[in-house]
């Protein structure tokens, strides 16, 4: 029955994904700000729920140039932050671009591509995430750099935080957690080791009531921080809000 269950929310997650596709090529081009971010957040809450995962969001995300600060644990984190903040442009692993039909949804809702393996390109991206934030925009960052287990926060890298302190940005945290019955961690929803997108899909599609929780945190200031002293201090601010909320 399991397998059943997977099979069937797989199947509407490809007809959903169609469906978006179908939006960006035929509505982006005419939609406006407003228009476009109520699409995205009713795509990715739908596509939320048709993988069987229900979403619990606490905090209200700062309006304006904000630089969002989120730890890593899935792919699916981009859908949980888009589905409560649409207007954030993430700031993604340049591989991305090249999935199979998501790398191009990926790049219409204009996320900002890093090749993280270049050093030099990560100066490039810090250049385009000031020009983001200078217009307004709010940008989304994951300064761990890859996904964790969702039980202990990787190193935070501070360059792209750099962004953020030359426009005296406020950055907002915001604390990513997944659950399911009886575990406040889940081990599904960890994207971690050799596992493939398409095991991972396969093991959250399996899930029964996996949660994702999304707090978002008061934003803090971001003029005159050393880039490495402000990457440690939000770190200590996620660990503590992710261990208050396990219970």
């Amino acid at each position: 029955m399991r397998h059943v269950r997977a099979l069937w929310r797989l199947a509407r997650t490809c007809l959903h994904l169609a469906h978006g596709m179908a939006i960006v090529a035929l509505l982006w081009p005419v939609l406006d700000a407003s228009g476009r971010q109520r699409r995205i957040a009713w795509w990715a809450g739908k596509l939320l729920r048709l993988m069987g995962i229900h979403l619990d969001a606490h905090g209200l995300h700062r309006p304006g140039a904000t630089l969002l600060v989120a730890n890593h644990v899935s792919w699916l984190d981009i859908l949980a932050v888009h589905a409560v903040c649409p207007q954030a442009r993430f700031v993604s692993k340049a591989d991305v671009r090249h999935w199979p039909l998501l790398g191009w949804m990926v790049g219409a809702v204009g996320t900002l591509f890093i090749e993280r393996e270049r050093k030099r390109d990560a100066l490039r991206v810090v250049h385009l995430t000031a020009e983001a934030l200078r217009a307004g925009d709010t940008v989304a960052v994951f300064p761990e750099g890859t996904t964790g287990d969702g039980r202990v926060l990787l190193p935070f890298h501070g360059n792209l935080l750099q962004a953020a302190i030359a426009t005296q940005t406020p950055v907002q945290p915001l604390a990513l957690r997944y659950s399911e019955p009886g575990q406040p961690i889940s081990a599904a929803a960890a994207w971690v080791g050799d596992s493939t997108l398409v095991n991972s899909l396969w093991a959250i599609a399996s899930a029964d009531g996996l949660v994702v929780h999304v707090h978002t945190l008061p934003p803090e200031s971001s003029a005159h921080a050393d880039r490495r002293a402000l990457a440690d201090h939000l770190r200590q601010v996620l660990a503590e809000a992710l261990a208050q909320h396990e219970s």
